[in-house]
């Protein structure tokens, strides 16, 4: 079944995000998160999904929260269906393969960026640099996010070591340790950039480069930092084929490209509604969500 959004009458509706569902339990300790067939570009929703997506964002997650067990605590407490609540058994139909029962944690308002390569979105909050990419503002003024940088870098370039560009959900500022603490924003900042290093070093293995990617954290009863949301997925990072990386150019990438690539021939309101996505690049585009996922969790999926 290719979902819109989940159909769960007995189960309480936390927050419904542009890709996922997150629902109340009997156990206040713990939540149902869902991974919907949604898709969104520039910040809006299109009206039909991708079918199949959401049961490949869960898999690639649910692998990366126990290849990452090792360097950092994660959410998931299970994602067999079988192993959930029967309120949540009762829509096997919808949700299977799609959703995770998880920890109910403190969620830290922070997305924390961590980039290898020179490339892509960065949010600049500060001073009056509005470049709209990373490359673009190096271009301009030879920084990421404020980071000055060596003279000389070509657009997609390795960088010499990940930098850790954290923004946040605060509406004015980028000033991670004002919003969580100092305490927190250190942990954070350790934690992402271990991940990406371990997650990158094992992608690259596989011949994938993860040239960006984004996490979320949050804070367990004990006053852990772990891991939570969706984490390494074409929906949160950058995703490069090894094999046909040429520093100095963009590099074509496991991701929503092409329907970005549709969205902008076709002048697409980036500012407007959402509309039909025709069926080639549905098909393309789950095509690419596929390869990247049996890629890098070695299963047929």
């Amino acid at each position: 079944m290719a979902l819109k959004e989940s159909h769960c009458p007995d189960l309480k509706l936390l927050a419904r995000g542009k890709v996922r569902e997150l629902y109340e339990l009997d156990d206040p300790n713990q939540l149902l998160f869902i991974a919907s067939d949604r898709i969104s570009a520039y910040d809006v929703i299109m009206k039909n999904g991708i079918p199949g997506k959401g049961k490949l964002l869960t898999a690639m997650s649910s692998f990366w929260f126990q290849h990452l067990n090792e360097v950092v605590g994660n959410h998931l407490i299970t994602d067999d269906i079988n192993k959930m609540p029967r309120a949540v058994q009762k829509y096997r139909d919808q949700l299977e393969g799609r959703c995770m029962l998880v920890k109910k944690l403190k969620i830290l308002p922070v997305e924390a960026i961590v980039r290898g390569y020179i490339t892509g979105t960065s949010k600049i909050l500060t001073g009056q640099r509005n470049a709209g990419s990373g490359w673009a503002e190096y271009e301009k003024f030879g920084t990421i996010c404020d980071i000055p940088l060596p003279n000389g870098l070509v657009e997609s370039q390795k960088l010499e070591k990940p930098l850790f560009t954290p923004s946040t959900k605060a509406e004015i500022g980028d000033h991670v340790a004002e919003i969580i603490g100092s305490e927190y924003a250190k942990k954070v900042e350790e934690l992402a950039l271990a991940i990406y290093v371990k997650a990158a070093e094992y992608a690259l293995s596989k011949g994938i480069i993860i040239a960006d990617t984004k996490f979320e954290f949050g804070v367990d009863q004990d006053g852990n930092v772990i891991l939570a949301d969706e984490v390494l997925t074409p929906d949160s990072s950058r995703f490069w084929p090894a094999n046909q990386y040429v520093a100095g150019k963009i590099q074509p990438s496991y991701d929503k490209q092409f329907l970005r690539d549709y969205l902008t021939e076709t002048k697409f309101d980036k500012n407007g509604s959402g509309i039909e996505i025709p069926q080639e690049i549905v098909d393309k585009t789950i095509g690419k969500y596929r390869e990247a996922a049996e890629i890098l969790t070695g299963r047929k999926l």
